[in-house]
């Protein structure tokens, strides 16, 4: 009887110390870097190009949120440019604005993450880090 008692104080303890209430996401950083090649190649020199600045809110992390922005806005057709500050939360897109407008450059925001929020887009001559 002792025994049973004391393998089953022993089960129970197991399961508990096992058991957590709260669990922690695994956090995992990837390292995505932006080059030439995910620009597009096939921009007009002739094109009137404009440039914009917004914040972005949502993001946690600089690898895995903010450079992945950065890397699919830069690949839309027509960005000349792309730039995200995760510390600032701020986004700087130069862009050609026969194929790209301010509102393709929020969806393309909105479809890497639900929870990135696009806030306080403004076209700009100059972006805050070149003055």
């Amino acid at each position: 009887m002792f025994i049973k008692n004391i393998f089953l104080v022993a089960i129970i303890t197991v399961a508990f110390a096992s058991c957590k209430n709260q669990s922690e996401p695994e956090v995992k950083t990837v390292d995505i870097e932006v080059s030439e090649k995910d620009v597009a190649q096939n921009l007009d020199p002739n094109a009137t190009y404009a440039k914009v600045e917004f914040n972005i809110e949502g993001m946690t992390c600089a690898m895995g949120c903010a450079k992945t922005i950065e890397k699919k806005v830069a690949k839309m057709e027509g960005v000349k440019s792309a730039k995200v500050d995760f510390d600032k939360k701020l986004a700087m897109v130069e862009y050609d604005e026969a194929k790209v407008t301010p509102k393709s450059i929020e969806a393309t925001v909105a479809k890497v993450g639900e929870v990135y929020k696009v806030k306080d887009m403004k076209v700009v001559e100059d972006f805050k880090s070149e003055k």
